[in-house]
Parts: structure tokens; sequence; C-alpha cells
């Protein structure tokens, strides 16, 4: 296995560019709506792309897992996220200050950095986040998160959603029959009331004083608004609402995400009431080869809950977990329409194990 076909992600933020500059050079009402090439290529090229490369159910050799796991090339490539994620969004800002974009070029930059911020950003800041041995990495994750404004996800995510994953405890779990639209508040609002519940009663073993002001989750929440105060200042009113309005998007797509990863799957309780261990068929699977290049592997996310510390060129295709009809791409426009994601993935739901 080589590390540089996970390196096409990046070709994500390089359409947001790629957009901006054939719509100046176009003009009018078509370069408009040139700044739309990125959604257009994540939820229409990718998801046709990934029809015709079709799956990938090779494992890694287990003999070779150590070796492999231990490949710098495939952290690095994680890493420029983090400088290219937070520069994009403050070119974004600075485009937006100029004051001589349309109506349609403004939705179509906001979408498209949005996007990126969202399929980049959070998607590797959920990779380094997972290193928890690692000063470096963990480190990285929270700045990757910073432009989406979402920088206590990444705690949850360790701490609290991996732990009652599949479980009516876990915000991230959507329940069956719950469409997407009463996820997103229940997930957005509940991960963070888990983020500072972890903290706070982390805190109080530690016996630490003035626990409210110790408490990670309020940091995270102030270099936010440091952030947000850093570009109303240099970049103006419009800039600010650009970069709000692309960290919803971002938000967003992480959310959806989340929706179709674990939706209607729970795990069961013993005669203690206590829940069984996380299983590959607590999560909803896809091999798909080109969206997991993009991914990192994520698709395979049921080895990712089964064995959460595997890093993501590890992770393996388990033939008894569930699996999606496409790749997240494609799965995120049927997630949008209710009636139709229930129609098709409650039919493949497991009722016995």
């Amino acid at each position: 296995m080589r590390a540089y076909p996970f390196a096409i992600i990046y070709l994500v933020p390089f359409s947001v560019i790629l957009g901006y500059l054939l719509g100046e050079f176009f003009g009018g009402h078509f370069g408009g709506f040139l700044t739309f090439l990125t959604p257009i290529f994540v939820f229409i090229v990718i998801p046709l792309l990934d029809e015709v490369l079709g799956y990938t159910y090779k494992n890694p050799d287990p003999q070779k897992e150590k070796e492999l796991g231990k490949k710098k090339s495939f952290r690095v490539i994680t890493w420029f996220a983090m400088p290219i994620t937070i520069g994009l969004v403050i070119w974004g800002a600075y485009i937006v200050s100029l004051e001589n974009l349309s109506i349609i070029e403004f939705i179509g930059l906001t979408i498209s950095i949005g996007i990126s911020s969202g399929v980049l950003g959070i998607n590797t800041a959920h990779e380094m986040q997972h290193r928890v041995n690692n000063k470096l990495e963990p480190f990285l994750a929270r700045l990757t998160l910073l432009p989406s404004l979402y920088v206590h996800w990444g705690l949850e995510h360790v701490t609290g959603h991996h732990r009652w994953v599949a479980t009516p405890e876990d915000p991230a779990t959507a329940r069956l029959n719950q469409s997407y639209y009463s996820f997103w508040p229940q997930t957005v609002f509940g991960s963070f009331k888990s983020a500072w519940k972890f903290e706070k009663s982390k805190l109080t073993r530690q016996k630490k004083r003035l626990i409210f002001f110790r408490n990670r989750v309020l940091h995270y929440v102030f270099y936010e608004i440091a952030f947000i105060l850093f570009i109303a200042y240099f970049f103006g009113f419009f800039a600010l609402l650009f970069f709000i309005l692309q960290s919803l998007i971002a938000i967003s797509l992480l959310e959806i995400i989340n929706y179709i990863e674990h939706y209607g799957l729970l795990r069961k309780k013993d005669s203690e009431g206590n829940y069984e261990r996380v299983k590959p068929h607590h999560s909803w699977n896809s091999s798909k080869r080109l969206t997991n290049w993009f991914l990192f592997n994520l698709q395979r996310h049921s080895d990712h809950h089964y064995k959460p510390g595997r890093r993501y060129q590890l992770l393996r295709h388990f033939d008894e977990a569930p699996q999606l009809p496409t790749g997240y791409a494609g799965m995120v426009l049927i997630a949008l329409i209710p009636p139709l994601f229930k129609r098709i993935i409650n039919p493949r739901i497991p009722t016995k194990r």
C-alpha cells in the first residue's frame, strides 16, 4: 500500500480556487456559477467515478501491519490539512472583503470553502485526534477544527462517541426512522453538552479548583471567539458572514456523515444492564475505492469503531458489517431526502445478531 492515493483529497481545496479563478476569467452569470465547482465535483463527479471504480475488499497483510502503521508518509498527508484549511478560509475572507463578488459568487464561494473545511479539515482532524498518545497530532487536529468552530467535537468524539456509540446515550447516533433534520440539533448541541460533561467529571475526579474556568471546552470557545474577532476586524462584516456560514456548512457535512454512519444500529444490553462491546455490525460500512481514498478509509467505519486506535491505512473491510449502497458522497444526497433514505436503508438494517 502506498500513501499517495490518499493525497487526492487535496483536489477539494484546489477545486475551490480553480472555480473562483475560472469565474473571474469568464465573468458574468456563467462565471458566477463556476464558483460552485466544488459541490459539483464532490457530490456529482465523485459519486459517478465511485460507481465506475467500484469496491476494494483487500485488507492489509497482518504480517506487515506493524511496518505499515509506522510509515510516516501516511501521517504527513494529514498534517498538511491544517495550514491549507486555515489558509483557505482566510483567503476566502480576504476575497469577500474586496466587495466585488456577486450574490451568486458569494454563495458559491461560501459553500465551496465550507465543503473543503468539512471534507479536508474535519476529516483529517478526526484521524489526528485519535492519536491520543501523541502530542503533535491532537494539537494539529484542534487547529484544523478551528475554522469550523467545532474544536470541542474532537474531544467529545474520542471520549464520548466511541464509548456510547450505537446507544441512546450517544447524541451522534441516529435513531431508526429519525430524519437528518431532527438529528442535527440532537448531535450538535448534545455533543457540546457531552464534551463539557466529560471535562467537568474529569476535573472533579482530579479535585481541581475553579472547575468551570479549567474546562478545556471553555478554552476552545475562547479560541473560536478570537478567530471570529480576527476575521471581523481584518476583513469586515461580509467576511464574518462568510466565515460563520462556511463553518455551519462544514459542521452540517460532518453531522450528516455521523447520521449515516450509525443510523438505526443499536447495541444490546446484558442481564446486568451493561451494553455489549462495540462490534463491526454497529457501524455502516462502505469499501468504495475512490471515496475511501478521499476520506482516509473513513468508510471502513466498522473497523474504526471496533479498533479505534488503528491508523487509517490499517482499517479493514468486514463482510458481516451492514453495507451502504454507495460511498459517503452519494449517501449525503440520499440522506437529505428522508423518505428516500429510509426506503433504501431500513431494509438493510441487521435484525438478528
